[in-house]
């Protein structure tokens, strides 16, 4: 039986075009025809989808606009000019605004710069209204399971982003960013847009802008740029740290290349260009001057210069210059960091700091360490890695700049509790770890050596000054800006344990003591009404008694019962009114006995500043960081020279600071620091160690020919150290190395006697208080001064060390 005829005058006419369309699709095998049905059905939900979603941004930016910031400043933007400070030798040490920028207009900037941005941040960008309906869609469609997520962030979202709202990856952020962009769109043209974000977007290396980008990185303007350089720039914007060719030259590599291919495919650049790009070898300028770590100087500075200018502090184009010399703020800050992390090394494993589930396919896993990394930047010489194996043997991880790296030997010790197979879970090492590892030096064959370490908990701080002028050399206010903002030199008030020991002995000069007075170092035991709280039975750090001994000797060896005894003997009031001369508060030092051993509070940079007196020859200077303020064009605000004490700022007697001087300098050549003049192989060195009760804080405070400096290390929140942790043992290598610079090429400069001193013996008097004169004993025949403690007592006494 044959068809029946459809093509007679009876069949119904046919819409045009309909035999092709209707002949192609009949032409297809069966079993395809029904994949190509469901295809065309997603693609128009797929398209309605995207008619509904511009209908309903269209409806909420209708309903929010009147509730959405005013954008008026886009319209006549103005890049603020940044404050910057500088070291006395004009190095840069911390600039705040709109760091590193150059604004540049549209029409200068090169359209090969332009086009490369716009063909790996926006090829629609002068198609669409801000918002990509059809990049939306891409990236949806090349997320389905792919487990690297695609941004669909036009170029206006991202100006939209920049200018007025957080970073925060939330739903409600990226409404209002998708509603700015359609507002701006409305408001401005699509070049101002352009100038906008390519003048404003963050690039790293401290640069915004492409202008800024391109001095930074290639030490060229932007007209000077080749593809292959304007490639390397355009990969910048979506992760700075990530893309960096100085940082990360292998991913920045990739996205180059990857850009290159997308510039081609957009026709802004022919194959020929495209090859030849992709072969251009890239030179990179050499950065200088070299970075020096002076984030919290340049924040105490910042501080400064805001209380007198305000809001215009940031955006007058300020410049204002320090007293720090540069190469001593770089000493002082490799100095603490190295004493911190010796420290460091000895504490127990406390484990990985993240963990990240890793793909097996190569083609992911670099991706997702990049990803994983940003959140754990790198602290100076303190790298993270991404961890791939781990054993008790070996352990292979992958740092940020893609490089892999095997751990062995020594270099495991420090995580050996993380390494077991018996490890806490939250504490062990193992495939997607993200741990901080560090050089500690290099085999035979100059390969680097790594190890596993992990970041400081506990704190510290270094600050050195000019004892004449106050001017500061050096100010280190904790491990590192970035993760503890809180300057420690300046703002932390801590017990300065035996460190404050020195002012109660040269209060006792004044009442007669003189350094070969012999003090009993015996036992002692005090009732609460004597300490002003609880019963007290103080001990010597290493709990044995000597016995008699010299007031010298007593200070070298940090003898606290000898200390506890001058006290006693001067009493606590007038040694309490003698160390506001130093510039201490007396409220802070309580006048009871436990003052003798540093119970008080006080910060690193009093301690500085007090110490300078003796190092002076008596006069209380005070600290001085800035010492001249400038505009943008170079025009002096402010001058301030640092100058020497007038005769008004005495404060102690220059004998009391001589003879204090011979006996700190007995601590520093037979005493508790013997290791500093031992080191740095001269005489002239003078100091305290200080250690409080429990060892919660470590101190170090002395003074070398025209500087005095003081190291401090703790913990925030006060906790013990350790059973075996010093001044001596912490702080003095700390103070050590940094004097290693600060006294480079100095002469030794021993100190002449003042007037009023005589010497007998070998041993300095005041004149007043000679040999005959003078308190040539205390203690040797003492009767206790209340019944020894009960068990009972001795159980209820409080260490008053932790006030």
């Amino acid at each position: 039986m044959s068809a029946p005829d459809r093509s007679g005058p009876s069949a119904p006419p046919r819409p045009p075009n309909a035999s092709s369309r209707s002949g192609w699709f009949s032409g297809l095998p069966a079993l395809v025809r029904w994949p190509v049905l469901l295809f065309g059905g997603l693609l128009g939900l797929a398209l309605a989808a995207v008619a509904a979603g511009a209908l309903l941004a269209g409806l909420a930016l209708a309903v929010a606009y009147p509730n959405l910031p005013e954008i008026r400043g886009l319209d006549d933007y103005r890049p603020k000019l940044p404050l910057r400070i500088f070291s006395a030798d004009e190095m840069l040490l911390g600039e705040f605004g709109e760091e590193r920028r150059q604004f540049v207009p549209i029409a200068q900037i090169p359209k090969l710069m332009q086009e490369a941005v716009l063909a790996i941040e926006d090829a629609r960008f002068y198609q669409h209204g801000g918002v990509d309906y059809v990049g939306v869609l891409r990236a949806g469609l090349a997320n389905v399971g792919d487990s690297r997520s695609q941004g669909a962030s036009t170029i206006t979202m991202q100006v939209a982003r920049n200018f007025y709202l957080s970073t925060e990856k939330t739903f409600t952020r990226k409404i209002y960013e998708i509603l700015l962009a359609l507002k701006i769109e409305r408001q401005l043209t699509k070049d101002q847009i352009l100038e906008l974000y390519m003048n404003q977007i963050y690039l790293g290396q401290r640069a915004y802008g492409f202008a800024a980008a391109a001095e930074i990185y290639f030490g060229r303007p932007l007209a000077e740029l080749n593809v292959a350089e304007a490639a390397m720039l355009a990969g910048l914007p979506k992760a700075p740290s990530t893309f960096n060719p100085i940082v990360n030259p292998k991913r920045a590599r990739q996205r180059q290349l990857y850009i290159i291919d997308r510039m081609y495919e957009n026709g802004y650049i022919t194959e020929e260009q495209a090859e030849a790009a992709r072969v251009q070898p890239l030179k990179y300028r050499v950065a200088t001057p070299v970075a020096v770590h002076g984030e919290y100087v340049a924040e105490a500075a910042r501080q400064l210069v805001f209380a007198q200018y305000g809001e215009e502090t940031y955006t007058r184009g300020l410049n204002v210059y320090t007293t720090v010399s540069a190469a001593e703020q770089e000493a002082a800050y490799r100095a603490l960091r190295r004493g911190i992390m010796d420290f460091e090394r000895r504490q127990v494993y406390r484990g990985p700091e993240a963990w990240v589930d890793l793909p097996r396919d190569a083609g992911s896993l670099d991706t997702r360490i990049a990803e994983a990394l940003e959140d754990h930047p790198a602290n100076d010489e303190l790298k993270a890695a991404v961890v791939l194996e781990a054993s008790p043997q070996k352990v292979i991880a992958v740092l940020q700049n893609s490089e892999t790296i095997t751990i062995t030997g020594e270099g495991l010790k420090p995580a050996t509790s993380g390494l077991s197979p018996k490890a806490e879970p939250k504490k062990q090492v193992r495939r997607g770890s993200v741990i901080r590892v560090l050089v500690i030096g290099k085999d035979k064959a100059g390969n680097e050596l790594w190890s596993i370490t992990q970041l400081p908990e506990v704190e510290g701080a270094l600050v050195a000054m000019d004892p004449v002028t106050g001017a500061i050399r050096a100010l280190v206010g904790g491990f590192d800006f970035a993760k503890n903002k809180f300057n420690h030199a300046t703002q932390a008030w801590r017990q300065p344990g035996s460190s404050f020991k020195p002012f109660i002995y040269s209060a006792s000069l004044e009442k007669g003591f003189m350094p070969s007075t012999v003090i009993n170092d015996a036992p002692l035991f005090f009732d609460a009404a004597t300490t002003g709280s609880q019963p007290w039975e103080p001990k010597n750090y290493d709990g044995s008694f000597d016995g008699p001994m010299t007031m010298r000797r007593g200070l070298a060896k940090s003898k606290n019962m000898v200390s506890i005894r001058i006290l006693e003997a001067i009493t606590p009031g007038f040694a309490q009114q003698w160390i506001t001369r130093f510039g201490f508060e007396a409220d802070k030092h309580p006048a009871y006995l436990p003052m003798a051993l540093g119970t008080g509070s006080v910060t690193p940079l009093q301690m500085a500043d007090a110490y300078a007196v003796f190092a002076n020859s008596g006069y209380r200077i005070d600290p001085l960081l800035v010492t001249r303020v400038t505009d943008n064009k170079g025009r002096v605000l402010v001058q301030r020279t640092p100058a020497g004490p007038e005769e008004a700022q005495r404060s102690i007697d220059a004998r009391n600071a001589f003879v204090m001087s011979s006996l700190l300098q007995e601590v520093t050549r037979s005493g508790t620091a013997a290791r500093a003049q031992a080191t740095l192989k001269r005489p002239d060195i003078y100091g305290k160690t200080g250690t409080t009760n429990d060892s919660l804080d470590a101190w170090f405070a002395g003074w070398g020919p025209g500087v005095v400096a003081v190291t401090w290390i703790g913990y925030d929140q006060p906790r013990k150290l350790g059973d075996r942790e010093t001044g001596g043992g912490l702080a003095l290598p700390v103070w050590i190395e940094y004097m290693q610079t600060a006294l480079k090429g100095v002469a030794v400069q021993e100190r002449s006697a003042p007037e009023g001193l005589i010497n007998v013996g070998g041993e300095w008097y005041f004149e007043e208080f000679g040999p005959d004169q003078a308190i040539t004993s205390l203690g040797l025949d003492d009767k206790p001064v209340a019944p020894p403690p009960t068990e009972d007592e001795k159980k209820s006494i409080l260490d008053l060390f932790k006030q």
